[in-house]
C-alpha cells in the first residue's frame, strides 16, 4: 500500500510517498480501506513534533478518515467486511489502509460520501463539546467565533445557530465572511493578520465590542490564539465564557485581571480527552450531531481535495490558514 509519511520533524514538504506492506487487525481491530482523510490542524503540528501527541516515525498524519472495513480482528462484533465508517485515529490516515480500534469507529450511512464522513468527526465533536459542554451555550445568548471560516469555526457558526443563539464571526478577508454568513453567522467582523501592537489590539478589540453589542458576548470561541485572544476577552460579557480550542496565531499570555473584571471564565476544550474520559457523553454527541446532520442543520463543507501524493500541499494550505471549510485527501 501507499502511505504520505514523515521520516524526520519539519513541514509538509518533508513528507514522502512510501510503498510499505499491509498492516493487519489484532484483536479488537479493525483493518480498514481509508477512502478519504481530512487535514486539520493538528496534521501541522504532529509532523514538526509540535502536537501534544508524538508518534514513533515513520509514521503517516492524518487524523480523521471515513472508510471501508477490508478485515475484522479477533473479538470484534458488529462489523464486517465492506461496512462503512467514519473514526479519529489521530494519525495514520495518509495511508490507503490503517488499523484502527472497533471502539472508535462510527457507521457511515449509505447516503453520506466519503468525503462529507471524512469531514464530519473532529470540528463537529470538538464544537459540540466546546459550545454545550463547556460554554453552555443558551438559546438567545451572544456567540463571537474567531476563524470562522475554518473547519471548526464553521461547526461552531451551524451548532450555535442550532441552540438558537446569536452568531458574530470573526474573520480575515470578505471570502470568509461570505462562507460565514452562508453558515448561519448573523454578522461578520473583518480583522487584519496579525502580530498587532497594543494600539492594533485594542482597536481590534472595539470592532469586537461593536459587533457583539454593549451586553458583551456570553461566549467567546477562539481556535486562533495569539494577539486575537486578548481582544476578544475585552469584548466578554459579564461572568462569560472563553473557550480555547486552539493556537495557530500563537500561544496567549492573558492579563488575568480582565477575568476579575468580568468574573468570566476560561475553558479549556480538548475533545480527545473528553471522548477517552467519558465515552458516553461523546456518544450521545455523535448521535445529536447525526441526527442534526439529517435534519439539515449542520453540514461538512468540503472546499478542496487532494490526492494522496498531494496532501503535503492541503496541509501547507491549513498551516498558511488558507482554507476555508475542510480540505481532504481521497485515495481512490
Amino acid at each position: 500500500m501507499r502511505s504520505l509519511r514523515s521520516h524526520a520533524p519539519g513541514g509538509p514538504e518533508t513528507l514522502t510517498l512510501d510503498t510499505v506492506d499491509d498492516p493487519a487487525p489484532g484483536p479488537g481491530e479493525l483493518l480498514v480501506r481509508v477512502r478519504a482523510a481530512a487535514i486539520n490542524y493538528p496534521d501541522v503540528l504532529i509532523i514538526q513534533d509540535l502536537y501534544q501527541m508524538r508518534p514513533p516515525r515513520p509514521f503517516a498524519p492524518g487524523g480523521e478518515i471515513a472508510g471501508t472495513v477490508e478485515a475484522v480482528g479477533e473479538g470484534v462484533e458488529g462489523w464486517s467486511e465492506g461496512d462503512r465508517l467514519i473514526a479519529v485515529p489521530g494519525f495514520g490516515g495518509l495511508s490507503e489502509k490503517i488499523v484502527i480500534s472497533a471502539k472508535i469507529a462510527i457507521p457511515l450511512p449509505e447516503s453520506r460520501s466519503f468525503r462529507e464522513g471524512a469531514a464530519m468527526m473532529l470540528t463537529y465533536a470538538t464544537s459540540i463539546h466546546a459550545l454545550y459542554d463547556r460554554g453552555r451555550l443558551a438559546e438567545g445568548e451572544t456567540l463571537l467565533v474567531l476563524g470562522a471560516a475554518g473547519g471548526v469555526g464553521l461547526a461552531a457558526i451551524e451548532l450555535a445557530k442550532a441552540k438558537g443563539a446569536r452568531v458574530i464571526a470573526g474573520v480575515s478577508n470578505p471570502e470568509k465572511a461570505r462562507a460565514a454568513r452562508d453558515a448561519g453567522a448573523d454578522d461578520c467582523v473583518i480583522y487584519p493578520r496579525g502580530p498587532f501592537d497594543k494600539d492594533d489590539r485594542k482597536k481590534l478589540s472595539e470592532r469586537f465590542k461593536e459587533a457583539v453589542g454593549p451586553k458583551g458576548a456570553d461566549v467567546i470561541f477562539d481556535p486562533v490564539g495569539g494577539d486575537y485572544t486578548e481582544a476578544a476577552l475585552r469584548a466578554i460579557a459579564w461572568e462569560g465564557r472563553y473557550l480555547v480550542v486552539g493556537f495557530p496565531a500563537g500561544i496567549p499570555k492573558l492579563p488575568l485581571n480582565l477575568t476579575l473584571l468580568k468574573s468570566c471564565d476560561v475553558c479549556g476544550v480538548f475533545w480527545g480527552a473528553f471522548a477517552a474520559r467519558d465515552p458516553q457523553a461523546n456518544a450521545a454527541h455523535v448521535e445529536t450531531l447525526f441526527r442534526l446532520w439529517d435534519e439539515g442543520r449542520i453540514s461538512p463543507r468540503v472546499t478542496g481535495t487532494f490526492p494522496l501524493e498531494k496532501g503535503g500541499e492541503a496541509i501547507a494550505a491549513m498551516a498558511a490558514r488558507k482554507a476555508i471549510g475542510k480540505l481532504v485527501v481521497t485515495m481512490d
